[in-house]
């Protein structure tokens, strides 16, 4: 029922750890670089477009399992899909891949929900909403 859509993103200096590989929080940040993206680029609304309409997205749920590690200059691509939305969450498959191999190097789930601007709690996400997600 929902498109998957992908990013590619290129491994910075500033992402590596003492371990000379990636540092495990920046895999998180990857995923919210390219949900960023792929409001504007895939879904035709960026989140700006979410804060006219007194909306944001809150990430509530973060899993990430670790399959393999990432260095300095891989390219990944990093490939996003709604799972299931259901009243004022949302929850989103990523997948980041080594883009060299096509191999997996960690994947995992997101829960955003879905917060008034006005009021700072959650609200059922619109209809008109899951229409646009629901490409």
């Amino acid at each position: 029922m929902y498109s998957a859509f992908e990013s590619e993103i290129k491994i910075r200096p500033d992402d590596i750890d003492l371990n000379n590989h990636v540092h495990n929080t920046k895999y998180l940040d990857f995923v919210l670089a390219a949900r960023y993206e792929q409001m504007v680029k895939d879904y035709k609304m960026s989140m700006e477009d979410f804060h006219r309409l007194n909306f944001n997205w809150v990430v509530s749920v973060t899993h990430i399992e670790y399959k393999r590690s990432l260095k300095l200059d891989d390219k990944i691509i990093v490939r996003t899909q709604v799972d299931s939305v259901n009243g004022a969450q949302s929850k989103v498959n990523f997948w980041i891949i080594k883009k060299e191999t096509e191999k997996i190097a960690a994947e995992g789930h997101l829960i955003y929900t879905m917060v008034s601007l006005k009021t700072g709690r959650p609200v059922r996400i619109p209809n008109e909403i899951i229409e646009k997600y629901s490409i």
